[in-house]
């Protein structure tokens, strides 16, 4: 079975006139004011995984700030969920320092997403003393046992729309805080999983992390699959395309570049999402 973790959708009226959604919303106009940023339906994104034989996809909307936007958006994921209920695992989204996000993440888990992300903070700072609103997302999310997906990125190298000042400190600062929580960390956790190899205390911080792949063959060469299995754990990486941003093929030729063995791919195109998802138990 092949998984994609990381995919976004977003309804018909937003896709079709983002302009009227800019409004007091920063980092959706950053990433989406260009027409060349793909945005894309549920049907679209199925049509695409039967193209490419994906069996299942994780999908989520946006961090918006205005409730309007983030309840809207998580309806139509739960529609879409309920629509293809054998091919989509939904995440709820939002910004979680507005007021209603807590309710609004409840609000979603009891009726029927499996998660919550992928939650970003493009326009505010990761550090986890400012992070008031997402202490009880996070006590959402363990006490109905689901993951929560952040997004991350590496704090060196080129620039490009989306990509945050936050730290590997930081980072590190919030997965220790939240240390009993199942923490999905896009775009390879900004490379924190380096760090693995410390004498002391990071692997056990690290212990509740997963790492999934998208937008990897934009940022990193293909050996990445290999060095990361090897220190954050096979079990840990998840194969996720950022889907529309780019297909599948592109993943699973660095992967056959990296070398990896049969039992290796299966885990992170698969495996390893099922579990953590506990597919096999639904």
């Amino acid at each position: 079975m092949i998984i994609d973790a990381h995919t976004h959708i977003f309804p018909r009226d937003m896709r079709d006139r983002r302009d009227r959604c800019f409004d007091n919303e920063p980092a959706f106009e950053l990433l989406y004011a260009s027409p060349k940023s793909k945005m894309v339906g549920a049907h679209e994104l199925v049509a695409a995984m039967d193209a490419h034989g994906v069996d299942k996809a994780v999908t989520f909307g946006f961090p918006w700030r205005t409730a309007d936007h983030f309840k809207r958006h998580n309806d139509y994921i739960l529609e879409a969920v309920q629509r293809y209920p054998d091919r989509l695992i939904g995440l709820c989204c939002m910004d979680t320092e507005q007021a209603e996000a807590p309710r609004e993440v409840e609000r979603c888990l009891q009726a029927g997403l499996s998660g919550v992300g992928e939650l970003a903070f493009y326009c505010s700072d990761m550090d986890c003393q400012y992070l008031a609103g997402l202490d009880a997302i996070m006590d959402l999310a363990r006490r109905f046992g689901c993951p929560v997906m952040l997004h991350t990125n590496e704090p060196v190298g080129h620039s490009y729309p989306g990509k945050t000042n936050n730290t590997l400190a930081q980072i590190y600062a919030l997965i220790k805080k939240y240390a009993e929580n199942q923490i999905i960390l896009a775009h390879w956790g900004g490379g924190i999983f380096w760090y693995n190899l410390m004498k002391k205390e990071v692997s056990q911080v690290l212990a509740n992390v997963w790492f999934d792949t998208a937008a990897s063959p934009f940022l990193y060469r293909a050996d990445i699959y290999r060095l990361a299995m090897e220190l954050a754990g096979e079990e840990k990486v998840l194969f996720g395309t950022d889907y529309p941003l780019l297909a599948p093929k592109r993943y699973f030729d660095e992967m056959a570049q990296a070398g990896l063995n049969e039992s290796q791919k299966e885990k992170v195109c698969g495996l390893n999402a099922a579990a953590l998802f506990r597919l096999n138990g639904r």
